[in-house]
């Protein structure tokens, strides 16, 4: 069989256990932090059986990358074993989603007449990388701002500070809980000229206060109900200069929906928020949990042996 091997902070692999479940010739091992995903989250991993092995890795989100990217640098392993991704590792991921910034950059050219710009939520930059492979490819995209929690490591460098990952902090918008991010190298390499990301990328952050009042707020506005995550995305481009958001169409990119936070997102908006008829349908399913410590070696005897 072949096996996809995910690291997810949250979303990355439910998707990929939804796609893959019950499919002949494929099995599925996912990898994500305990305790740092969301109630929903967690029960949207492990819901699942069948061909699908959900791990609860004692550590962060960059441990369960770290444990997936030894696992692809381990030759006797992939001797052994036939090893796919889900990950912005494969290149697979980001092609469909520079597909998204192609279509609505050339709708909004073809309406205005100007290239819009973007804010995207981002963690391991593999959306943020996507909507750079788009422009690059000659798509209409004029800025592209990346929105970050408190994990500020790449905002401080977009900003001129030399590049210095961190271990990842806990915040609500765990999807992007990333220290490391690995698209990180992919964007330097699109750029390798000396002077940096800081011309070719805006970034700001967010923290869980401000996070929660682009929620609040939001709400209070127009009705519309945010995830934390695409809530960072609009606290950054409400952070911009007047005239910057002012001189181009802005685009904030949403992600995940909100019925997956309902512990942080209902008491902001003052009430329940309904799962979507696909995910209220797991939510009912058993789910047992799986912990697992950050071993390599485990994970691999795990690989090996399934």
């Amino acid at each position: 069989p072949l096996t996809i091997l995910v690291a997810t902070s949250g979303d990355t692999g439910g998707a990929a256990a939804a796609a893959f479940h019950r499919r002949p010739g494929i099995r599925v091992v996912v990898l994500y932090p305990d305790g740092l995903v969301s109630r929903r989250q967690e029960q949207q991993l492990n819901c699942w059986g069948d061909n699908v092995t959900s791990l609860a890795v004692a550590g962060s989100f960059d441990d369960c990358q770290r444990l997936v990217k030894q696992a692809f640098a381990d030759e006797a392993l992939r001797a052994q074993v036939a090893l796919s991704s889900a990950n912005s590792i494969n290149v697979g991921r980001l092609l469909p989603q520079a597909a998204w910034f192609a279509a609505a950059s050339l709708r909004l050219w073809d309406e205005e007449g100007r290239a819009p710009s973007f804010a995207i939520p981002s963690g391991n930059l593999g959306h943020a990388t996507a909507c750079a492979w788009a422009r690059e490819m000659g798509l209409p995209v004029g800025e592209i701002l990346l929105a970050h929690n408190a994990n500020r490591a790449v905002p401080e460098h977009l900003g001129g500070a030399p590049w210095r990952p961190r271990p990842s902090i806990a915040t609500i918008a765990s999807a992007m809980d990333v220290g490391d991010p690995s698209n990180l190298e992919r964007l330097q390499a699109l750029w390798p000229a000396a002077g940096g990301l800081g011309g070719r990328l805006l970034g700001a952050s967010a923290d869980d206060l401000e996070i929660r009042a682009a929620i609040r707020d939001e709400h209070r506005r127009s009705g519309t109900v945010l995830c934390p995550h695409t809530a960072a995305a609009l606290h950054a481009w409400q952070s911009l200069a007047p005239a910057q958001r002012e001189e181009s169409h802005w685009v904030v990119a949403a992600t995940a929906h909100p019925a997956k936070f309902p512990e942080v997102v209902e008491p902001l908006v003052g009430r329940a928020v309904a799962p979507p008829p696909a995910l209220a349908a797991l939510l009912s399913r058993p789910a047992p949990r799986r912990p697992v410590e950050a071993d390599y070696a485990a994970l691999r005897d795990l690989l090996v042996a399934a």
